[in-house]
């Protein structure tokens, strides 16, 4: 084996030759690479355009936002929570960090998971210069650029160039902008308590702006933290001065773009979430701005829900306080209208895409659908029988609820039963009927004998959020669950359908500068057979035909759907669709010191009526009255 290996002295000399080809090409390579003599055009960013479904432009959001600040303005507090969150060793590094480098360069190269390991000088190259793709020639790049940057220009200047154009989110670039739009002040005015916070967005303002997302201000609180921390350690902030900051600065909520009036802002705000959680495009591109997001919003049926709305709270004389969402889908998922509220710029939550409104027994069907599809388990060592919309069963009021074990006992060690509405008794009832004449104690037992798991399964198949359904006791059957309208109406849309189910969507394509931008579109999927589709349909025509829904009623065309209300009445629900268009409403009132919806009692004539099922019932038919039938 000697005579095949290779001997010390050719050992040797190899890297000896491997390591000056490797120098003389790294050499040339940084001779050969000179430092840009413009700024990276910041003069190209623009608008986010955003189409209506026909073509027709509804908004434009998303200019850039950014000024520049010179340094001797910031105060040194807030450089330095800077510098010690992101690059300590600043003012004495060469302008790169060789550890940090070769780490990412290895991940990068061999597939790894990408790494900073970037200085304040590489990270403002990378701003100022370069793209943000994540390469290894663009990362050898950076790091040239670097180099002959620090050597000509004082540090001082490339911390002020660092700062004025990182990205901090909302829209905001610099640390000018940045202060204005997280706390309403020059940054002048911050201290280094806000200024540590403003740093810790600079790993990422998706991940630290708690105005995105609420778990987001734990991991800006744990950062802010680190930073003080660390500025006490390097020598930059005193121990006393430290802990006169042990309140988190709050940021002041985002401001709300004009042009967004009406129910324009809940359509931007609902399709640029479907652009971020659907394609590969960064917050900090998007805010860039240049895209053309082709929603499918239809205008002439979000003007007839909003005129739909105000037009039922006129008749019913309803409380101001009551809430309304609402939304049409389309049996392919394109979600073609929404009522969200009074108008963003008044009230910026979305009701249509909320989740905090119990479903009452407009949840029901989702029992229904299981039940034929799975039959039902009744003894718990026998196999499942089948059940059809004839099957019978008890239809009392407070008719005792069993499980194969025996009855059902709640926590408190008491037997539960069923309540219907009214207290009305109905006797032995056919599964059909109980859904159109909306009883409560024949859907309770049946998903106790279907298993809630499984109801569980064809709510969460037919689109429902799990993060929305309610917990798997016998309420689970009428509609614990907080599912928003969205999300109602594209599950019903299912039984139309067939039985064949697509994720609600708002965006059909994406252009910049003329090239199309890949976004995923949701595929169809069978959920339920076209026998149970059409069992559980011709229910939800009955129920409209001569249940509790009649005034859905529309002059030659068929109508199906449900009503729902809650046992504490603390929400009113109409989902109906006509061809295979779906649309749900959803009446509400909310706490006005927090989320927790309240009982919709007392409110809405003539004679206080109940507004859970009479305002959604009119708000749902006078506006399909202006929907043609698709």
């Amino acid at each position: 084996m000697r005579r095949w290996l290779p001997s010390g002295r050719q050992v040797l000399i190899t890297t000896l030759l491997s390591t000056v080809a490797l120098v003389g090409v790294v050499g040339y390579a940084y001779s050969q690479t000179q430092i840009p003599t413009d700024l990276k055009a910041f003069a190209t960013q623009q608008n986010n355009v955003y189409y209506w479904a026909d073509g027709t432009e509804m908004a434009r959001t998303g200019e850039v936002d950014r000024q520049d600040m010179p340094l001797e303005k910031v105060p040194q507090g807030v450089q330095w929570a800077v510098l010690a969150a992101e690059n300590e060793t600043f003012y004495t590094d060469y302008g790169i960090d060789p550890q940090g480098i070769g780490r990412a360069v290895y991940n990068m190269a061999t597939g790894g998971q990408t790494q900073g390991g970037s200085t304040i000088t590489q990270q403002y190259v990378k701003n100022a210069y370069l793209s943000q793709q994540q390469t290894v020639s663009r990362k050898l790049t950076e790091m040239f650029i670097a180099i002959k940057l620090d050597q000509r220009t004082s540090k001082q200047q490339i911390l002020e160039g660092y700062l004025n154009t990182s990205w901090f989110g909302r829209g905001a670039y610099g640390i000018q902008r940045a202060a204005r739009a997280y706390y309403g002040k020059d940054a002048s005015e911050l201290n280094p308590s806000e200024g540590a916070f403003l740093a810790s967005l600079l790993k990422g303002a998706s991940l630290y702006d708690p105005a995105v997302r609420p778990e987001n201000r734990a991991r800006a609180v744990d950062r802010w933290n680190y930073t003080l921390n660390r500025m006490v350690k390097i020598g930059k902030l005193s121990a006393a001065e430290r802990a006169t900051y042990t309140t988190f600065p709050e940021p002041i909520d985002p401001p709300k773009q004009a042009g967004l009036t009406g129910q324009t802002g809940y359509l931007v705000d609902m399709a640029k979430q479907y652009v971020t959680t659907h394609t590969g495009i960064s917050d900090a591109q998007f805010d860039l701005g240049g895209y053309q997001i082709y929603t499918t919003f239809e205008k002439p049926k979000v003007t007839a829900l909003t005129d739909s709305v105000k037009a039922a709270a006129g008749r019913l004389n309803a409380d101001p306080g009551l809430r309304v969402g609402a939304a049409t889908v389309a049996a392919d998922g394109r979600i073609l209208a929404i009522y969200g509220g009074p108008g963003y710029l008044k009230q910026g939550y979305n009701n249509a895409n909320s989740a905090i409104v119990p479903a009452g027994s407009a949840f029901t069907p989702f029992v229904y659908a299981t039940a034929l599809g799975q039959g039902v388990q009744r003894q718990r060592d026998t196999g499942r029988t089948p059940v059809s919309p004839t099957t019978r069963y008890n239809g009392d009021d407070q008719a005792q609820l069993m499980t194969p074990e025996g009855p059902y006992w709640d926590r408190n060690g008491k037997l539960v039963k069923g309540i219907n509405d009214g207290g009305k008794s109905w006797g032995s009832i056919g599964l059909r009927e109980a859904v159109e004449q909306s009883v409560n104690t024949p859907m309770l037992q049946l998903g106790l004998d279907v298993g809630l798991d499984q109801v569980r399964k064809t709510a969460t198949d037919l689109g429902l959020l799990p993060e929305t359904l309610g917990a798997q006791v016998p309420a689970f059957s009428l509609g614990n669950s907080t599912p928003s309208a969205v999300r109602m109406a594209d599950a019903y849309v299912a039984f139309a359908a067939g039985g064949m189910h697509t994720d609600p969507y708002s965006v059909v394509r994406i252009t910049r500068d003329g090239a199309s931008v890949g976004v995923q579109k949701p595929a169809s999927a069978r959920v339920l057979t076209q026998d149970v589709a059409g069992q559980v349909n011709a229910a939800l025509v009955g129920t409209v035909d001569g249940g509790t829904a009649k005034a859905a009623q529309l002059p030659g065309r068929t109508v199906a759907g449900k009503t729902g209300t809650t046992q504490d009445n603390k929400a009113g629900w109409f989902v109906g669709y006509s061809g295979q268009l779906s649309t749900a409403v959803a009446v509400f009132r909310l706490d006005a010191k927090g989320v927790e919806a309240l009982p919709l009692d007392g409110q809405g004539d003539p004679a206080k009526s109940a507004a859970a099922t009479n305002y959604p019932l009119d708000i749902w038919s006078t506006y399909m009255k202006t929907v043609p039938v698709e």
